[in-house]
């Protein structure tokens, strides 16, 4: 199966919408996995149509492939600027590459980084006490190891 193909048939096919393709994974079996996304929301409806429109193209028999095509999960890593960009005021999780993970507000994404903001406490010289501050970071897309949109059940 040609992967390439397949995503172009699909970006033409969507060619118009806020839907965008997030991933496309093919196994060795040709088993291959659709994840889409949009600026608004991806329906069950739109991943049908993505499916069928697939299906007028290639024939599966011919091809021997199975696909699936979903929509990209709450709580599933960010993986393109746009998901990033679509969540800008949000509160998001972040797991820099050394370990140390963030809990703060997006408040903006580029092509370079994203730059979030948090309370946090801090040692302050001269006091005993460590005071809280808020803080705005940038923070190169290299040095995150994986950032999802926080949700809290509370």
């Amino acid at each position: 199966m040609e992967i390439n193909k397949l995503v172009e048939v699909v970006e033409e096919h969507l060619a118009g919408s806020d839907v965008f393709i997030v991933e496309c994974q093919c196994t060795p079996s040709n088993e291959i996995t659709l994840v889409l996304d949009a600026d608004s929301r991806v329906s069950i409806d739109t991943c049908v149509a993505v499916s069928r429109a697939v299906d007028a193209v290639f024939d599966r028999d011919v091809e021997d492939f199975s696909l699936t095509v979903t929509s990209a999960g709450i709580g599933e890593p960010l993986k393109l600027l746009r998901q990033y960009k679509k969540i800008v005021g949000s509160p998001i999780e972040i797991l820099l590459k050394d370990g140390i993970k963030i809990l703060a507000t997006l408040d903006d994404a580029t092509e370079s980084g994203i730059t979030v903001s948090y309370d946090e406490k801090v040692a302050v010289e001269g006091r005993k006490r460590k005071e809280l501050q808020h803080i705005v970071r940038t923070i190169a897309f290299e040095d995150i190891k994986s950032a999802k949109e926080y949700l809290d059940y509370k």
